[in-house]
Formats: C-alpha cells, sequence, structure tokens
C-alpha cells in the first residue's frame, strides 16, 4: 500500500508535488482578475 499521506512533505525538504503548478495556476489566475478588474474600471472611466 501507499506509505505517504496526502499532505506531507516527502522528505528532502521538497516541496509536495502539486504545489508549484497550483502556485503559478493561483498567479496566472490572480493576475488575470486584475486585468480584467483594470479594464473594468478603464473602460468605464471610474
Amino acid at each position: 500500500m501507499w506509505s505517504e499521506k496526502t499532505g506531507v512533505e516527502r522528505g528532502e525538504g521538497r516541496f509536495p508535488r502539486g504545489l508549484p503548478l497550483r502556485l503559478f495556476a493561483y498567479t496566472v489566475a490572480g493576475h488575470g482578475f486584475a486585468a480584467f478588474l483594470y479594464l473594468l474600471f478603464s473602460v468605464g472611466g471610474g
């Protein structure tokens, strides 16, 4: 069976496997949302 538990580090101080991908996705989504708000306010004249 699997000896690794979800959410724990795998040893040698490494990140969990999906963490870099998740950070990249959150960064892209956050910048996209900020760009949308900027466009909304710039077009709306606010």
